[in-house]
């Protein structure tokens, strides 16, 4: 029983939920907005939106490229940055 309990937690903590994501690992994100990745590697870069604005993917990019933390209303900013909506995004 205690097993199969286990084995449960382990299932749903590896898919937090379900939907599909795009060829890059990403979706849109409907509850924070913005894009949301799932394995999205450690050491992507940031690209530049169509408007020419830019666009962190992950909090890795952010710190790569020395922009953290982002604050909102700064270049690069991102809701699906900022996970306590505090207005500063990759604080830790």
């Amino acid at each position: 029983m205690l097993i199969s309990a286990l084995a449960f937690l382990a299932s749903s903590a590896a898919s937090a939920h379900p939907g599909r994501t795009a060829a890059d690992g990403c979706h849109n994100d409907r509850k924070n907005g913005g894009r949301h990745c799932h394995g999205a590697p450690m050491t992507s870069k940031p690209t530049r939106t169509p408007s020419g604005e830019v666009y962190y993917p992950n909090c890795a990019a952010a710190r790569a490229a020395g922009a953290t933390p982002v604050h909102r209303g700064q270049p690069g900013y991102g809701r699906h940055l900022d996970r306590d909506n505090d207005g500063i995004g990759c604080e830790r």
